[in-house]
């Protein structure tokens, strides 16, 4: 039986673990695209929720489209940063 050694949770270790994670890099470009277009597309005479729904839907269109994008930045990042 093999014992698990628990590392702690360092500051460097969160942080590389946010950038080396292909989400991070596709919530943020669904975010970006989402305040980007939405002003483009939005009626004059709709509601705040369905404002609010228009930015989230556009955002996980973004979210959906950025799946390529995102995997290679995160490969990129890797290579550069970790050196493999």
């Amino acid at each position: 039986m093999t014992k698990h050694i628990k590392r702690p949770l360092t500051p460097a270790y969160i942080i590389f673990y946010i950038l080396f994670w292909p989400d991070t890099w596709r919530i943020l470009t669904g975010f970006v695209l989402s305040l980007l277009v939405t002003p483009l597309i939005l009626p004059a005479d709709i509601s705040m929720a369905g404002r609010a729904m228009l930015y989230v839907m556009v955002a996980t269109i973004g979210w959906a489209l950025s799946s390529k994008p995102a995997g290679w930045v995160t490969g990129k990042l890797k290579s550069l940063i970790l050196k493999q």
